[in-house]
């Protein structure tokens, strides 16, 4: 098996997005494991540079090319934004330059993992699927999976506070979640902390990565807020379709703003994961506050363990590393940011 580069062990870590609401939870704990090595980028130049940064834009690969020229040494890129592609995780990847994607979009992330080769050949690693969903859901579903000796089926759930600042770019990709149709039924789930809530398919990406990584034939994952008002208001303008195939931009740029803005409920978040076999069934979750901050964790680990050379050179979604298998327990020290809970109600 081939491994890492360890980009000479002095390279430098580019944060992209790396003031946000993810990024500067990520920059921070970096630079507390990696002294003078972290660079945050991000569009807002002045703003980057004020953090010891550099301006950064993840739309322009001619751009991005030029800051990695620059910078020379970069031996990582955590990417906090979305890009509209996969040119830049291939522009990292070609130079033997790691990659950390915190992304959600199905469609990006099978393009990302259609670099595999070029990563291989070039002894570099990229980790999908990190964050809250993906990323913990995938770990507690490889749990999950494992209890039942192979799911045949795995329900995923999870509950975030509407009461948290999310990024923009966060917010932009939920509105945009709201137009794309339902691919199952919403039904009733217990989660843990938040008792019985009706929660709604959602296209998050772990329901798709995981039928191949894990061989799952079935997988649904369903999402409600902790406000049930915010829940119901979302979800019932979905079932409208004005939000369909990118129809009235003007809606979508409202509501945007306003999901951006309010501040109904808490900052807790709750993740459950089911797993059937025949009769077989396991149950596997934890809750937390903080969900950027979660998120900027499981980067900042993720990242950590490329540069340290304990993870293969290739793409891979985080629930296929057993380095990074134990991130639930990790961060259950970091002020509970997350706690695994046993007994999950059934």
């Amino acid at each position: 098996m081939t491994t890492v580069r360890m980009g000479g062990g002095t390279g430098r870590i580019l944060v992209a997005g790396g003031y946000g609401a993810v990024g500067a939870g990520v920059s921070r704990t970096l630079a507390q494991w990696f002294p003078g090595r972290v660079v945050p980028g991000g569009r807002d130049g002045a703003r980057a540079r004020r953090l010891g940064g550099v301006r950064l834009d993840v739309g322009d690969p001619d751009h991005f090319r030029s800051v990695l020229d620059e910078l020379k040494d970069v031996a990582a890129v955590v990417l906090c934004v979305e890009p509209g592609d996969a040119a830049v995780a291939r522009l990292c990847l070609e130079r033997g330059v790691h990659v950390v994607d915190i992304g959600a979009t199905p469609r990006l992330l099978g393009a990302v993992e259609d670099l595999q080769p070029l990563a291989a050949a070039a002894g570099a690693a990229a980790v999908l699927s990190v964050g809250v969903a993906p990323g913990l859901t995938n770990l507690l579903a490889h749990r999950a999976h494992e209890a039942v000796g192979g799911a045949e089926r795995l329900d995923l759930t999870v509950l975030l506070g509407s009461g948290e600042h999310h990024g923009a770019d966060a917010v932009r990709w939920v509105v945009a979640g709201l137009g794309e149709p339902a691919p199952a039924p919403a039904c009733r789930a217990v989660l843990p902390g938040y008792g019985k809530r009706t929660v709604h398919p959602f296209p998050f990406s772990d329901q798709y990565t995981l039928r191949r990584t894990l061989g799952v034939p079935q997988a649904a994952t369903r999402l409600c807020l902790d406000s049930r008002t915010m829940t119901g208001a979302l979800f019932a303008l979905r079932r409208t379709g004005l939000l369909r195939g990118g129809r009235r931009p003007g809606l979508r740029r409202l509501l945007t703003g306003a999901f951006g803005r309010v501040r109904v409920g808490g900052d807790g978040f709750a993740v459950r994961v089911d797993a059937y076999r025949g009769d077989r069934h396991a149950v596997r979750a934890l809750v937390g506050r903080g969900q950027s901050r979660a998120t900027g964790l499981m980067a900042a680990y993720t990242a950590r363990e490329l540069l340290t050379g304990r993870v293969p050179a290739g793409v891979h979604h985080i629930e296929q590393l057993p380095a990074l298998a134990g991130l639930p327990e990790r961060l259950a020290a970091h002020g509970g940011a997350v706690q695994p809970v046993t007994g999950a109600a059934r």
